[in-house]
């Protein structure tokens, strides 16, 4: 089993589309490992955030990102390419979750090193099951660096 922590992992979320989010921390919110969740509306603020500018000052290193590729001002790819270039932040995994399906989209996101690649679901119940699946995985299964 994974590392057993005594403080709650931390998931920056960055996803543009409200429901999605909704939905994401509601399903979080019933797994049993204890997650904070920071939501960020786009790239540049999701940057923002992992380098602690502006507002983001005090936020939290996350211990797992979930990012949509189709994000306003930065997309997630450039936010990705520079998560993986950045020493501070590039051993974070990086779990692309968004709507496309497109082998491109597959190909270009692993090329730049996500951690894995998954589907937006889009319903409650598949939201959940993708959360349950990331909580057994990453974060019980899998060791993840402290920052």
């Amino acid at each position: 089993m994974g590392l057993q922590r005594n403080v709650p992992f931390e998931i920056l979320l960055v996803e543009d589309n409200a429901g999605d989010a909704r939905l994401l921390k509601e399903a979080f919110r019933d797994i049993e490992t204890p997650c904070g969740i920071s939501v960020v509306k786009d790239g540049v603020d999701a940057l923002r955030f992992l380098y602690r500018q502006d507002e983001f000052f005090s936020s939290p290193r996350p211990d797992l990102i979930l990012l949509d590729l189709n994000l306003p001002r930065k997309d997630g790819r450039e936010v990705l390419a520079e998560i993986k270039k950045n020493e501070s932040v590039k051993s974070i995994p990086v779990i692309v979750l968004t709507t496309s399906s497109s082998d491109k989209d597959i190909q270009t996101a692993y090329g730049l090193h996500a951690n894995s690649y998954i589907k937006k679901p889009v319903d409650l119940d598949e939201f959940e099951h993708v959360v349950k699946t990331i909580e057994q995985f990453w974060l019980r299964l899998a060791f993840l660096p402290e920052g």
